[in-house]
């Protein structure tokens, strides 16, 4: 899966990692731009963080290759790569105020004591917390411990900072201005980050590109909209963003259209680009998002119209989620954008439910997803 065009700060090529006989990575490719912000996202276990430790050097591959600035670093430990890493826990120092957590690099190099003054100032400076040099440790808010930790990873200039879940900890609030300040921080210092989380709307808030894994494998590595309109399969599109995914069958293709049947609906979908044409008989997921469901006076004029029964609605403020049933064991999920003012359907009314051919993905048929409806 390459990166594009432009220099890359780093890269791995077929890269395996295996533990006890279990493969953690599995054959992954990854090209990282200099200056992007790239999030590894997916499920607890999904290899994630152990493609992070490689990409360090905290771990090293048992096959393929690791590359810094084009050079393989792949038996190179953590401390002889120009990268750095930021962990969940942070690891400040307690026993050292704010300037000597941010300066003990430095130290460690024997940078002159007036180069470490104005570099750790820089750093506070970047960071916002120009007042906060004297501080002891134990005095900091989680963000400002944050941002300490995110200076103290920055001063050495690293080709690549590399950051493992580090805002898990930090209430909703907080982790939502840290994402801001870490790509106000990124974007400023014009380093290249590496972000591993399991939060979807973190990773589509903050990211230049995401690379979502499953089971060792990198499944798809694209942009964010990229991954939300194009999921490469029915585990990304429900992996990302809210999407009802229907098992369908094929019923034939007319006019750049494809039939599909799910349960007694007949549906028609656009025919997917670039993908060959799926024959009749053939079995696929059909990917929905709540979004593109209209219900009631909006579904008219859509390309499919269907009928079906308000069982649930959860009020949300700018949305109302509605779960409708459509009889035959299928269930959907639609969000109506909301107004005051603005109809509203309840428990039991029965309504028009419609979607546009080009608004429906038809996606590669996965097994293991977990699925609305079924044939």
């Amino acid at each position: 899966m390459s990166g594009g065009n432009g220099p890359i700060a780093i890269e791995t090529r077929g890269v395996i990692k295996r533990y006890a006989g279990n493969t953690a990575v599995n054959q992954v490719s990854l090209q990282v731009k200099k200056g992007e912000f790239v999030s590894l996202l997916g499920p607890s276990g999904c290899g994630k963080t152990t493609l992070l430790r490689l990409l360090g050097g905290l771990e090293q591959p048992d096959e393929g290759t690791v590359l810094l600035s084009g050079q393989d670093v792949s038996g190179i430990p953590a401390y002889g790569r120009n990268s750095n890493m930021i962990f969940q826990q942070l690891a400040l120092f307690p026993h050292m105020d704010v300037f000597n957590n941010i300066a003990y690099g430095l130290k460690v190099r024997k940078t002159p004591k007036a180069e470490i003054k104005q570099r750790v100032h820089d750093m506070l400076e970047l960071v916002q917390l120009g007042d906060y040099s004297k501080r002891a440790v134990s005095q900091l808010s989680g963000g400002q411990a944050q941002r300490v930790a995110i200076a103290r990873a920055l001063i050495n200039k690293p080709e690549v900072l590399l950051l493992d879940e580090p805002l898990s900890a930090l209430d909703m609030q907080l982790r939502l201005d840290m994402q801001r300040e870490l790509k106000r921080i990124q974007r400023e210092f014009g380093g290249t980050f590496i972000f591993v989380t399991h939060d979807q709307s973190e990773a589509m808030n903050m990211s230049d590109r995401i690379g979502v894994m499953r089971g060792g494998k990198l499944l798809q590595y694209a942009t964010p909209d990229e991954i939300y309109e194009q999921p490469a399969d029915s585990f990304v599109a429900k992996f990302i963003g809210d999407t009802n995914l229907l098992r369908v069958k094929v019923l034939g293709t007319e006019q750049g259209r494809v039939w599909v049947q799910a349960g007694g609906l007949k549906l028609a979908v656009q025919q997917p680009e670039g993908q060959p044409a799926l024959t009749a008989g053939s079995s696929a997921s059909l990917s929905i998002r709540y979004e593109y469901l209209r219900i009631g006076e909006a579904a008219q004029g859509c390309g499919n119209l269907l009928e079906g029964r308000v069982t649930d609605s959860v009020y949300g403020g700018a949305s109302i989620r509605y779960t409708l049933d459509l009889g035959g064991h299928i269930r959907l999920q639609a969000s109506s954008l909301y107004q005051r003012g603005d109809a509203r359907y309840n428990h039991g009314d029965s309504l028009v439910i419609g979607f546009n051919p080009e608004d429906a993905l038809l996606l590669p048929d996965d097994p293991a997803a977990d699925r609305e409806g079924a044939l």
